[in-house]
């Protein structure tokens, strides 16, 4: 298979895509990928180092308000055509597979106008601009959640895949997770993370609440808090209660968190599509606090989608602080059968066959063509 691979902006876009790759790969090993990005986004530093083949274009995105920006942004956008047409001739892909943001725009559009195939996945409830657009040019479309499929109702083509980044973590083992963090295997503990970057307002409702694991006896807190916030917070921790210092545990980042997360009771976590494909995928029960701060407020519906099923709590940003996390925290460590019961839908949220059927939706629409 000769397949290219466009998305990029955010890890969000970037993740599923190279998982994407990864299964085409393990089905046809002699398959031959071209990743297209731009030059600025987080995808020319993440995709290189994976040896993969990579183009850029040059390309932004719309604002969402009238603006002379707007009009340069349609110039980048048919420079970008042409700049993808002539990468997708030289390359001669069978497929084109698209993950979201900007740059996926020019390089699905520029393919479907070259009668290449084409598949675009959709990691979020609410499609992004650059979805929906391309949806009325694409061969297929594949969704992370049953929730999107109203958006794509017009597309003759649509299917629930689930989120490919789930099949990365799906055998993650747990106890590497203990392991790592030096704890014994089978110690309950609540994992909390703000994203890869840590995140101020979650950081803070964490170490507000912390001092409450006095009442937690036995339960112990990995708090993950980005790099940038870490030595704010060890000194503001270092004020905690000697009863609890022991059993909380700080890290700036983690390097293995599939296997962390498969080792944990329970995880506090925005909600980042690729992290709830995770966590459904293990099957751990989540507390999930939206970002106010991404295009389209596109995760609250992402944890509203997973509250509304019984797999999560959900918390909104303004209304979250110390005490209100810790009373969620208390609630389900303290009652193992909702715990159980919150693990048990989020693996049957969990989809982690989601690589695998997307690359059959991909085979069938290259013989569609």
């Amino acid at each position: 298979m000769r397949l290219v691979l466009t998305g990029g902006g955010t890890g969000g876009h970037i993740y599923p895509a190279l998982a994407i790759g990864r299964e085409a790969a393990e089905h046809e090993p002699d398959s031959e990928l071209l990743y297209i990005g731009t030059a600025k986004g987080l995808e020319s530093r993440i995709v290189p180092p994976t040896d993969l083949p990579f183009e850029s274009i040059d390309i932004s995105g719309f604002r969402r308000s009238l603006s002379m920006e707007n009009v340069r942004t349609i110039v980048r956008f048919l420079q970008g055509v042409r700049r993808s047409k002539e990468l997708l001739r030289r390359f001669k892909p069978d497929i084109v597979v698209g993950t979201g943001g900007y740059v996926c725009g020019p390089v699905v559009y520029a393919a479907s106008r070259l009668g290449i195939p084409t598949l675009i996945h959709e990691q979020n409830v609410v499609p992004g601009l650059t979805n929906k657009f391309l949806s009325r040019y694409a061969s297929a479309v594949a969704v992370s959640f049953a929730d999107s499929l109203p958006h794509f109702s017009r597309h003759r083509n649509v299917k629930h895949t689930g989120n490919p980044v789930a099949s990365a973590v799906a055998k993650a083992d747990k106890a590497k997770g203990f392991a790592s963090l030096g704890l014994a295997p089978g110690t309950p503990f609540v994992l909390a993370v703000g994203g890869s970057r840590g995140a101020q307002a979650v950081n803070e409702a964490i170490s507000a609440m912390l001092p409450g694991l006095a009442d937690l006896d036995g339960i112990h807190f990995v708090f993950v808090t980005g790099e940038r916030y870490f030595e704010q917070t060890q000194t503001r921790l270092a004020e905690l209660p000697a009863a609890v210092k022991p059993r909380v545990h700080t890290l700036p980042y983690v390097h293995n968190m599939p296997e962390v997360l498969a080792a944990a009771s329970l995880v506090v976590s925005r909600a980042g599509a690729s992290s709830l494909a995770e966590i459904t995928s293990l099957g751990v029960p989540a507390i999930l606090i939206p970002s106010p701060n991404v295009t389209n407020n596109h995760q609250q519906p992402n944890a509203e989608s997973l509250a509304a099923a019984g797999a999560a709590e959900m918390i909104l940003e303004k209304d979250l602080n110390g005490e209100s996390l810790l009373s969620a925290v208390t609630k389900i460590v303290r009652d193992p059968a909702k715990r159980e019961r919150m693990a048990r839908v989020s693996r049957s949220l969990g989809m982690p066959g989601a690589a695998a059927a997307i690359y059959e939706q991909m085979l069938q629409a290259m013989k569609r063509k």
